[in-house]
């Protein structure tokens, strides 16, 4: 796929995995190579466009259903947007997908619980598990490995400029 044509790298991978850190990394890259490109970040959204929803299955389904469709937009526009979101299970990643549509680049940003854990300086992971966030990814509330992804990056073993160069490499 070109990325003149625009794509949508969808980053997925827990909380701490690495997915805002490569989507900007990527971001600049691309800004460097004179690719127009916009990060969404779901951390972001959550707090303007989607912070009405909350952290229950029927709002994270909408939460993912509404960054798909403004992905979508940017992609048909030129843009390589890189949503760089937690979009825990299989059927969310299959609806954003298909509203997508062709240029749609699944990336798993896959890190073992305990680095995510260790990285985590905002100590969302301490709070989970004290019961203190409910519905949170990787602690009580489930993630599903992604069975397919376009790009694998181990983000605790890949140096960002290689996990980029490596996303480059499937959107050139």
């Amino acid at each position: 796929m070109s990325a003149s044509r625009g794509a949508v790298i969808w980053m997925t991978g827990l909380s701490g995995a690495g997915k805002s850190t490569l989507a900007n990394a990527l971001h600049q890259r691309l800004k460097e190579r004179g690719q127009t490109s916009i990060v969404l970040d779901g951390d972001v959204l959550r707090r303007g466009l989607n912070a009405d929803l909350g952290f229950t299955h029927a709002d994270r389904t909408e939460n993912l259903r509404r960054v798909a469709h403004v992905a979508a937009l940017f992609m048909q526009q030129g843009f390589v947007a890189i949503a760089a979101v937690i979009s825990p299970e299989h059927q969310h990643r299959r609806a954003a997908r298909e509203i997508v549509g062709e240029g749609f680049v699944e990336v798993f940003v896959n890190a073992p619980l305990a680095v995510c854990e260790a990285r985590d300086a905002k100590g969302l992971y301490a709070r989970a598990r004290r019961g203190e966030i409910p519905h949170f990814t990787g602690i009580s509330d489930p993630f599903e490995a992604p069975l397919k992804p376009d790009v694998v990056i181990e983000s605790d073993r890949l140096p960002v400029d290689q996990a980029v160069d490596r996303l480059l490499a499937h959107i050139a």
